[in-house]
């Protein structure tokens, strides 16, 4: 049931040195505690689910309304657990802007030290980048990828994007068991407070616009061009996401003889060539809805609304005795439960299980 809508906007700034410190001693002990009591694929679960997220935001003292929570929490959480992750088995990779380009070389690294076959992950890291950046044109630009995984190759994936017009962000949650094709529905979530539509190229609706890709994809580039110069020339309506003079075909020509030289064999192929982006594939989308009437899907992806986190003191400061406090119980109980002592340990279970009746 809906109860209200949030709405979201950008925070300029950063979260202070004092509360970040914090946010990465108490995200360590909040991740060491949920592996070593339900273990490190509860730890990924947790981290898709868009609301449990944002929860953990809060709780780590970001505030609610601010774009930043999912930078930042990303951000404590790797530093955070930064030394421990071979003893855990939990991995972070990429993060944000520069970062979030090094993700396939971290991953890679990982592995290497662990004698994991990265391969799978590092293709599962590019193509949900690719997908959320060329597939879905949705008015986001990803600026934020982090890779979260286990020795047993289970993932999750949060990205965000950033609308420059309207200030406001969007995020992207996958996680592997629920990915059954990475272009045909694979988001496990997708988390934004306004619906704008746009071109969605990984719809279920947009399968026949898929195939049609495919089979223009071993076509020569003069024939793309020659009917792409016959879209230019249409008359779409105000209401169609994506206008003729938004497609520059002398820039995406030389992309249609890379496609053309490389004939994929499916779509997922096509998305995960080098420079196949959202020009191409625009232009793609419209040649084939022209030629084979299949039009693609226009149907905004986001599913949740949802309160970002912030820095400025809503709804109240935050309280840093009691913030310390919390870090220490939390140690406190998983170093007495790694020798035994399970009892602080069921104590904070049946709490957890109290407040639940209560609310």
């Amino acid at each position: 049931m809906r109860t209200g809508v949030a709405h979201l906007p950008l925070h300029d700034g950063k979260a202070p040195p004092w509360l970040f410190q914090r946010m990465k001693s108490l995200s360590r002990e909040v991740v060491l505690f949920i592996i070593d009591h339900y273990g490190a694929q509860e730890m990924l679960l947790r981290l898709s689910d868009p609301y449990w997220f944002q929860a953990f935001g809060c709780a780590l003292g970001f505030d609610w309304h601010s774009s930043g929570v999912t930078t930042t929490v990303c951000g404590a959480m790797k530093e955070g657990i930064r030394g421990m992750e071979h003893e855990i088995g939990f991995y972070i990779a990429g993060g944000k802007g520069k970062a979030s380009r090094k993700t396939p070389q971290e991953i890679e690294e990982i592995c290497d030290r662990r004698s994991i076959d990265g391969t799978r992950l590092i293709y599962a890291s590019r193509m949900s980048a690719k997908v959320d950046s060329a597939a879905v044109q949705d008015g986001y630009q990803i600026y934020q990828h982090s890779f979260f995984f286990t020795e047993d190759g289970s993932w999750v994936v949060i990205q965000q994007g950033m609308n420059e017009e309207t200030r406001y962000a969007r995020r992207y949650h996958w996680l592997s068991q629920g990915v059954k094709d990475f272009v045909c529905e694979p988001h496990w979530a997708v988390c934004c407070d306004q619906r704008d539509g746009g071109l969605n190229l990984v719809a279920l609706e947009s399968e026949k616009t898929r195939q049609a890709i495919t089979e223009l994809s071993h076509e020569k580039p003069e024939f793309l061009m020659s009917e792409g110069k016959k879209v230019n020339e249409l008359y779409l309506s105000e209401a169609h996401p994506v206008p003729s003079e938004g497609i520059r075909l002398e820039r995406v020509e030389k992309i249609f003889a890379q496609i053309c030289s490389r004939s994929p064999e499916n779509f997922e192929q096509l998305l995960g060539l080098q420079g196949v982006g959202p020009r191409s594939l625009r232009a793609l989308s419209l040649i084939s809805e022209l030629i084979y009437g299949a039009r693609p899907s226009f149907r905004d992806p986001a599913r949740f609304s949802f309160a970002h986190g912030g820095k400025d003191g809503h709804p109240y400061p935050v309280d840093r005795k009691v913030y310390d406090q919390t870090i220490e119980v939390l140690k406190s109980a998983i170093e007495k439960a790694r020798v035994g002592d399970k009892e602080k340990v069921g104590a904070i279970k049946r709490l957890a299980a109290f407040s639940k009746v209560v609310s």
